[in-house]
């Protein structure tokens, strides 16, 4: 029942259910990535991907997402495809949370920041 209504109220944890109808009637599966992310497909060549989790954009690995995204049109199920050695791992989003960035001198980081090096004019107007 909860999944139920998930699904009906809201778009961010996994599908919606005009997703899940969408995907039944017209969606080809074409793979899963190490997330649990499920990755579609329709005869008019539209992509698109079902989150395991949260619907956070960030987590698709960068061979899927060049699928996804029409730079390749074969997916990384179709091909022995393998990371790069300097490809990052996924890190996940931390924006709005205590583990964003904050650079020193901002507001939420009271910390100084360095001194300017000489290349930095002040705007007065």
């Amino acid at each position: 029942m909860k999944n139920f209504l998930l699904q009906f109220f809201t778009w961010w944890s996994g599908q919606t259910l005009g997703t899940r109808f969408f995907t039944w009637r017209k969606g080809t599966r074409v793979g899963e990535d190490q997330f649990g992310n499920v990755y579609y497909k329709s005869a008019d060549d539209r992509r698109w991907v079902i989150y395991a989790d949260q619907s956070e954009a960030s987590s698709i690995p960068a061979g899927w997402h060049g699928w996804i995204a029409h730079r390749t049109d074969v997916a990384p199920s179709d091909e022995d495809y393998k990371a790069h050695e300097w490809e990052l791992g996924h890190k996940k989003n931390m924006t709005g949370t205590s583990g964003a960035y904050r650079p020193k001198g901002s507001i939420a980081n009271q910390e100084k920041r360095p001194e300017v090096t000489g290349d930095y004019e002040a705007w007065s107007p």
